[in-house]
């Protein structure tokens, strides 16, 4: 190149050769492997582990919603849709600004779904065993009372998704009351309630549906602060409510940004001096780290319910024929239930009964939930 040339402010540079970004191939394709890994092994069949064998087919002894028998079409149809619009818009968004703390909350809200077998055996979660689910005889998985659905990978719009309307309610509440107004103030606590109030609203009216539809059942109450008590589709109100916002608040309040333009999670991690030189993936952990935590209080809530034996109600008619009841306390016996029955994983001190599941007299209590009384 000649002296000219480099003076020559139209000279064309050399172009600078452009590395790809390893972490986001590497995120990309380990995404599509679980996704393909899934497609591989998903089945709708029952386990012999779980599967009632003196029953055929998928009888089912009470009514869903209309009389439609295939609701759970619907949910499973949605949750693939979702997978694939919200994959694309996170690699879009993140292309756009990355490391953004909604985007981080998005994956961290998605990856704690390695719970959800913990968190169904928690609150008697049982899944309708007609769902695309896991191979139930996998470990951790085999902790869902009957299967371990596809579906769980939409929690993202559940446990986030408060955060959006909340968010909004809020810039607006400050904008109109001034600086001096408690919610400008005290930002992080107008937050928390903005999303427990919409957090308990959504989660009621999704779940009752959803139950009602048949996806899923409650299999065991406390009767107090549960609508429908007794019936196959009841739900615990006050209990699943109140609970699941233990996650949607600290999932909201860990993305807020302040007037430095810095979201609480950010500052969690540069006050913890968590890779000083990666912040992104500092913020990460203390989110996950956090989140994860939230959930597993969730669990905590409904395991001192199992082991106070306080949930007493049990969802009669089982729905789901198919499958062994699920009753690791022998409450469903005590009411007429004829069984084959299931405890589960975790069936003996977790439930306060170091000794397993107590011999009970069938129908001791009520004959309720004998198949003849199915409605």
């Amino acid at each position: 190149m000649t002296t000219q040339d480099r003076l020559d402010p139209t000279s064309a540079a050399p172009e600078a050769k452009t590395r790809p970004n390893w972490g986001r191939v590497i995120a990309l394709f380990a995404w599509l492997g679980f996704l393909g890994l899934f497609a591989a092994v998903g089945r709708v069949a029952v386990d012999p582990r779980v599967a009632n064998p003196n029953v055929e087919g998928r009888p089912r002894p009470v009514e869903f919603l209309t009389g439609f028998d295939h609701w759970q079409v619907i949910p499973q149809v949605g949750a693939l849709i979702m997978v694939v619009v919200i994959t694309i818009v996170f690699i879009r968004g993140w292309r756009k600004n990355p490391g953004s703390p909604v985007l981080l909350m998005v994956l961290v809200t998605t990856l704690i779904v390695w719970q959800d077998p913990i968190m169904n055996w928690s609150p008697y979660a049982v899944y309708n065993p007609a769902l695309l689910h896991w191979p139930e005889s996998w470990y951790l998985i085999m902790m869902s009372p009957t299967v371990e659905p596809f579906i769980v990978f939409g929690y993202v719009t559940f446990y986030f998704g408060p955060y959006f309307p909340a968010i909004w309610l809020l810039r607006r509440m400050q904008a109109k009351r001034g600086p001096e107004a408690y919610v400008t103030r005290h930002p992080l606590i107008s937050l928390g309630l903005l999303v427990l109030v919409i957090g308990f609203v959504f989660d009621a009216i999704l779940e009752v549906s959803l139950v009602r539809t048949g996806l899923y059942i409650y299999s065991q109450t406390i009767p107090f602060g549960t609508i429908f008590a007794g019936s196959t589709f009841q739900f615990p109100l006050l209990w699943e409510s109140l609970s699941v916002t233990f996650v949607m608040i600290p999932a909201a309040i860990l993305v807020y940004r302040d007037d430095t333009g810095k979201s609480v999670a950010e500052k969690l991690a540069a006050k913890a001096k968590l890779f000083p030189t990666k912040p992104v993936l500092g913020t990460f952990l203390v989110m996950f780290a956090i989140i994860n935590v939230s959930y597993f209080a969730y669990g905590a809530w409904f395991w001192a319910i199992k082991a106070s034996g306080l949930a007493t109600s049990v969802a009669c008619p089982w729905p789901y024929p198919e499958a062994k009841v699920f009753d690791p306390q022998g409450y469903y016996e005590e009411n007429g239930a004829e069984g084959p029955f299931s405890v589960g994983k975790w069936s003996t001190w977790q439930y306060n009964l170091p000794d397993g599941r107590p011999d009970v007299e069938r129908g001791s209590k009520s004959m309720r939930c004998a198949p003849e009384n199915a409605q």
